[in-house]
């Protein structure tokens, strides 16, 4: 098992490299994992970064689209490219592959951002978002169990609220350190996290 994490670990590094570099270079990034614009002493782009590579670009839209609902004060092209890169890799991970838990995502995507983020707080403003990610998937799996028929049960066990931006205001009081630093706002009214 211990194997398994660690060749994952590094597939998610060479899946970030990948996806860091079609953002530099507007390749897509299916042909830089497929073609020579790796480095040929990379090796071969491990099976698992090429599902998340694949994976990200093919879903970008739905993937983005997360992210705009749940990153506040930031727009996707204003965030640094390694944080949108981790980000997206992280939200497909979250929403496409079912035997990974959401909490190793979350804290996979929070080592990445430490050793390779744009900014000093990348590592907590990428565990801000992918937080709220984590609460607006568990709220429509619970919306899709409620539409089946079966009862709406939050995880918590609190009372379950119709408005989505509910959510994101429980988790961030729920942890208000890791977000601490995703929300503040300098004099002028603008985010901290990177200009």
């Amino acid at each position: 098992m211990a194997a398994k994490r660690h060749e994952r670990t590094s597939a998610r590094r060479a899946a970030l490299q990948v996806l860091y570099t079609s953002e530099i270079t507007d390749e897509s990034p299916a042909a830089i994992a497929e073609g020579n614009s790796r480095l040929d002493e990379d090796g071969p782009l491990p099976e698992y970064a090429l599902k998340l590579v694949l994976g990200v670009e093919s879903h970008r839209c739905a993937i983005d689209n997360h992210l705009a609902a749940t990153s506040e004060n930031w727009s996707l092209a204003r965030m640094p490219i390694v944080d949108r890169s981790i980000l997206r890799l992280a939200t497909f991970e979250m929403m496409y592959i079912d035997d990974v838990p959401t909490s190793v995502t979350i804290n996979e995507a929070v080592e990445l951002a430490k050793d390779f983020g744009g900014e000093d707080e990348s590592h907590r403003f990428v565990n801000g978002i992918l937080g709220r990610i984590a609460k607006m998937l568990e709220g429509e799996e619970d919306e899709g169990a409620e539409s089946e028929g079966d009862p709406e049960v939050p995880a918590d066990g609190d009372t379950a609220s119709d408005d989505p931006s509910q959510g994101a205001a429980d988790n961030e009081r729920d942890q208000a350190e890791p977000f601490a630093a995703q929300n503040d706002e300098s004099p002028e009214g603008e985010p901290s996290h990177g200009a």
